[in-house]
C-alpha cells in the first residue's frame, strides 16, 4: 500500500462511522457486509459498556462521531502535508494503549498504520472491544492492512519502537524496560481553564463539555480553573446546570459522594452545587466530580507560572490568554495534529 492508499482506508472508515451514527441503510465506502457491521458495532458497544461502566453508550457514540469527523479525507490529507512521508522499511511499533476513554488509543494506531509501519497494539483491560472491530472494519476496506496489525494481552511480541501511555508510576517502569528502543513515553496530564469573569454564558456552558465530557477522565478533561481573585463562582454553577445528570451515574455518583464526604470531614472548605465539588488546591490533578481552582492576581504572572509547569499540562482553555488556547468547548475534540504531550507521534515514526 502507498500513502494514498492508506488515507483513502482511513477516510472509508469515517464515512462507514459516519453511515452507523446516522443509522443509514447503506455505505458510503461500499461495504457489503454494512448492515451485518452496523448490528455488531451496536452489540459491541453494550458489551463495551457492560465491560467497563464508565464507557456509556453516549461517550462510545462521542468518540466515534469525533473520529469520523477526525478521519475525513481533508483532515487527512492536510495533517499529512506537513511531512515527507515515502515508502521505507516498515518498522514493527508496539504501543500500549491506556483505557480511561473510549478508543482513547486510536491516535497512536492511526499513527503507526498511515506511515506505513506494523502495529503491535496490548489493549488496556478496560478497553478491550471497539479498536479489534474498528481495525477489522479496516481491513475489510482495505486488505492489505490485515498483515499490519497485532493484537495482544500476553507479553510483547518481537517489535522495534514504542509508544506507551500510563500514570506517572508506570511511565517509570516504562522508562527502564523500553530504555534500549526508541519511545514515546506519556505521563500524567490535565488540562485547565482560565477564567477572566468576563465570559459569556455561553462560554461557560461549553466549558461544561470540557469539564463533564467522559466523566472528566481525560488526559484533556479540564481538572482544574484559574479564576481572579474576586470571582464569583455563581454564574460559573448556574452554566454547569445542564450537566446535572451526570449524578444519575451511579460510579460518578459514588465518587461525589466519597470525595465531598472526605472533603467535609477533613473541614476543607469547599463549594457544591449537589453533582459537582470545587475545591481551592494547588495540585492539577482532581478526582472524579472534584475540580481544583486556583486564584491568580497577575495575568503575566499565571502565564509564567503556567509555562514552568508545561510537563503538567495538556492543553490551557481559556479566550485570548495565549497563542494556544483551546476555545471553551473544544478540548475534548483534538486536530489531528495535536499530539499528545505535544510529542510529535508522525515524526518519531517516520525516524525509525
Amino acid at each position: 500500500m502507498d500513502l494514498n492508499q492508506r488515507i483513502t482506508a482511513f477516510s472509508n472508515l469515517s464515512l462507514f462511522l459516519k453511515n452507523f451514527l446516522s443509522d443509514a441503510t447503506k455505505c458510503e465506502a461500499t461495504l457489503n457486509d454494512f448492515e451485518h457491521l452496523k448490528e455488531e458495532l451496536q452489540q459491541v458497544i453494550q458489551t463495551a459498556n457492560r465491560h467497563n461502566a464508565w464507557f456509556t453508550p453516549e461517550h462510545i457514540t462521542q468518540a466515534l462521531s469525533s473520529w469520523s469527523a477526525a478521519l475525513q479525507k481533508d483532515n487527512l490529507t492536510t495533517w499529512l502535508d506537513a511531512y515527507a512521508i515515502t515508502s521505507s522499511s516498515e518498522k514493527r511499533v508496539a504501543v500500549i494503549m491506556a483505557g480511561n476513554l473510549p478508543l482513547v488509543g486510536f491516535h497512536d494506531f492511526l499513527s503507526v498504520l498511515i506511515t506505513g509501519h506494523h502495529l503491535v497494539a496490548k489493549l488496556s483491560s478496560d478497553d478491550q472491544l471497539l479498536m479489534p472491530f474498528l481495525a477489522r472494519v479496516l481491513i475489510i476496506i482495505e486488505p492489505g492492512f490485515d498483515s499490519k496489525i497485532t493484537f495482544t494481552k500476553e507479553k510483547l511480541p518481537q517489535f522495534d519502537a514504542v509508544i506507551a501511555t500510563g500514570s506517572n508510576n508506570t511511565a517509570r517502569y516504562f522508562e527502564y524496560y523500553f530504555k534500549n528502543k526508541p519511545s514515546i513515553i506519556r505521563k500524567n496530564r490535565n488540562a485547565v481553564a482560565v477564567l477572566t469573569g468576563n465570559e459569556t454564558p455561553q462560554q461557560l456552558e461549553a466549558l461544561g463539555d470540557d469539564i463533564f465530557g467522559y466523566f472528566g477522565m481525560g488526559c484533556r478533561s479540564v481538572a482544574k480553573l484559574y479564576v481572579p481573585q474576586n470571582y464569583d463562582f455563581d454564574t460559573f454553577f448556574q452554566a454547569m446546570f445542564k450537566q446535572q445528570d451526570v449524578i444519575n451515574h451511579h460510579k460518578y455518583a459514588n465518587n461525589y459522594d466519597y470525595n465531598k464526604a472526605v472533603y467535609l470531614m477533613s473541614l476543607f472548605p469547599v463549594l457544591d452545587n449537589g453533582f459537582m465539588v470545587l475545591k481551592e488546591d494547588t495540585n492539577f490533578s482532581s478526582p472524579i466530580s472534584v475540580v481544583f481552582y486556583e486564584r491568580y492576581t497577575d495575568v503575566e504572572t499565571l502565564k509564567a507560572e503556567l509555562q514552568s509547569k508545561a510537563d503538567q499540562i495538556q492543553c490551557i482553555v481559556a479566550d485570548d490568554f495565549s497563542d494556544e488556547d483551546v476555545a471553551f468547548g473544544q478540548a475534548q475534540n483534538p486536530k489531528l495534529y495535536d499530539y499528545a504531550d505535544g510529542v510529535d507521534t508522525v515524526a518519531f515514526l517516520l525516524k525509525l
